[in-house]
């Protein structure tokens, strides 16, 4: 399944890469990573249909991923990737709003990465 993980923090990648190694080895998940939304918009116009799920911080300078997830609904409908919204705050409406636009899931920072390797793979069966 093909992961793009979109965060303005760039240890994210090497993060993610860490905690999800035995999952790239054996090719259950391929990640890519954006640092803003401008480049999560601009890497999906290049890889429209392979993109299966975006996870995207909500708070990013420039666009942030509310207006991400906005723009996502809209101009990629016909292969519409699933989009989970992390946030470092559990405010309720960054929250309504994400899920009003279409989220799929909204998870917290610190990011647990044991319930959310579960969540992926529930998605990639």
């Amino acid at each position: 399944m093909k992961i793009l993980v979109v965060d303005d923090e760039e240890d994210v990648k090497s993060l993610f890469e860490q905690k999800f190694r035995k999952e790239i080895r054996s090719n259950v998940f391929e990640f890519s990573f954006a640092f803003s939304g401008e480049e999560a918009l601009a890497y999906l116009a290049k890889h429209p249909s392979e993109v299966v799920m975006i996870l995207s911080d909500i708070n990013m300078p420039g666009m942030s991923g509310i207006e991400l997830l906005k723009s996502i609904r809209t101009d990629f409908p016909a292969a519409p990737p699933q989009v989970m919204m992390i946030t470092a705050y559990g405010d309720s409406k960054n929250h309504d709003e994400a899920m009003k636009l279409g989220a799929d899931d909204f998870l917290t920072k610190p990011v647990n990465f044991v319930e959310l390797k579960e969540k992926l793979l529930l998605v990639n069966n």
